[in-house]
């Protein structure tokens, strides 16, 4: 079964809303395609209006610039992650299954195909491995955060702590781990692909090594307070 999902981000990442216009649109699928296929740091709106194709100019009616753009992307990203989430771990009772969940959503390699969306869900996972952490990682990010474009990461967050305070109330550090979680999912994806070193399931590269990595960081705090 395919689950449809749309989502309304903060006004003050674009000038016009992309979802409102079918070249919109296209400018959200095909930034996509070509940041994951050449990289943010190659990235501009000149190679974006040829992979339209339109004209640069169109381009900015939409996006300041492609920090902006990015930020886009992975606020949808964050939540579509947190959509996923609340959708799976509804019926459930243990909240430890809950977190088992929550951490197969985040290597979220073997679940694309579960839901129906205008873009490449896949493409934009790997987009927010390797580009993620630029949305706040700038010295734009206090002024952003007081536009509150941060808000799907910040709820995702939250979402995953409350679910370890249901699992042990007495954690301190429910919303430390939360992040710390969600950013080692990324941080060892990454390794495991390309500096295998700083990691410990590089051979096989076996996402569900990593999943188990992350259950045992989890768990292993925890369960030790």
């Amino acid at each position: 079964m395919q689950i449809e999902f749309k989502i309304k981000l903060n006004n003050s990442l674009f000038l016009r809303d992309p979802d409102g216009t079918e070249i919109g649109k296209n400018i959200i699928r095909k930034s996509i395609k070509l940041i994951s296929e050449i990289g943010y740091e190659q990235f501009n709106f000149k190679k974006l209006a040829l992979e339209i194709p339109t004209t640069e100019a169109t381009v900015y009616r939409y996006f300041e610039n492609k920090h902006k753009l990015l930020i886009y992307l992975i606020d949808y990203y964050w939540a579509f992650i947190r959509y996923q989430v609340l959708f799976n771990i509804n019926n459930l009772k243990s909240p430890a299954d809950k977190i088992r969940t929550i951490i197969d959503l985040l290597v979220w390699e073997d679940n694309s195909v579960t839901y129906s969306t205008d873009i490449d869900q896949k493409a934009l996972y790997y987009i927010a491995i390797t580009d993620g952490s630029k949305t706040f990682l700038s010295k734009e990010v206090d002024n952003l955060n007081k536009n509150q474009v941060f808000v799907p990461y910040k709820e995702l967050c939250e979402l995953i702590a409350s679910v370890f305070k249901e699992y042990n109330p007495e954690y301190k550090f429910s919303n430390s781990l939360a992040s710390t979680l969600v950013e080692a999912s990324h941080l060892q994806y990454f390794f495991m692909h390309h500096l295998p070193r700083l990691c410990d399931f590089a051979d096989h590269k076996d996402p569900k090594v990593l999943e188990l990595f992350l259950e045992n960081l989890v768990f292993g705090a925890l369960d030790n307070q």
